[in-house]
């Protein structure tokens, strides 16, 4: 039977493979498993085969994780990846080591007010709507630096790059049209801001697309934990 870890090396495989075709460093491609809807034991799996990095798209399912977690297995880095409501924000500010999804000056201000002194700065990527999708959240490529300018002013957060969900698509011309045009935006955020160093982009579908047009860091779900009942969850969590 296929385990978790066995599925985690392939998706690491990938990466490396992905890397290696367009002449990058594979430990220069952080990998982010989403582990939203699935049990804390196979985030222990997970965890035991060697990943930290954990992504969760639901506030208080991310938080009872957490939670749940903190003692035994306290290096685990915790990625909030989902939409967020304003009434939610303390949540994340509290818990999470990232938010990768913050595309207004308003959810910024609440996270900044809301980070306990004694946590580090919450590291946020501002998400871009590279697709111009009505559906998909982020904002329009002309938004980015004044909601950057906003965020560096922000003592308790650190504004470390872009995040982008593309068309879902297995046409690799788009892919490649959009993922190229979210890394130009973010090489011009790096002209201004030096120390931004991620691009969050690349999913299964996409990912070795994403590496070769720049990503940092790619979110897999399914592919390291198996497809998702949503039927079993609540469907209002956020």
């Amino acid at each position: 039977m296929t385990t978790i870890a066995d599925r985690l090396a392939v998706a690491q495989s990938r990466i490396a493979q992905a890397a290696q075709k367009c002449a990058r460093l594979p430990h220069s491609i952080r990998l982010l498993a989403v582990s939203k809807t699935k049990p804390m034991e196979d985030i222990i799996a997970a965890y035991d085969a060697g990943q930290r990095c954990f992504g969760e798209n639901y506030v208080q399912e991310g938080v009872t994780k957490i939670e749940a977690l903190k003692a035994t297995h306290p290096d685990i880095e915790w990625h909030f990846i989902g939409p967020l409501q304003s009434n939610k924000t303390a949540l994340v500010a509290q818990h999470f080591d990232w938010m990768h999804t913050l595309s207004r000056e308003k959810i910024a201000q609440r996270l900044n007010e809301q980070r306990p002194a004694h946590l580090a700065p919450l590291n946020v990527c501002i998400q871009i709507n590279i697709s111009d999708e009505d559906t998909k959240s982020g904002i329009d490529a002309e938004q980015m630096l004044p909601l950057a300018d906003s965020i560096s002013q922000l003592p308790h957060l650190q504004l470390r790059g872009l995040m982008a969900i593309p068309s879902a698509t297995n046409d690799i011309a788009q892919q490649t049209r959009e993922l190229s045009e979210l890394k130009q935006l973010f090489d011009t955020l790096k002209q201004h801001y030096p120390a931004v160093d991620t691009l969050s982009m690349g999913m299964s579908n996409d990912l070795d697309v994403a590496v070769e047009c720049g990503s940092t860091m790619v979110r897999i779900g399914s592919a390291i934990f198996g497809e998702r009942d949503y039927g079993a969850k609540e469907t209002t969590r956020n």
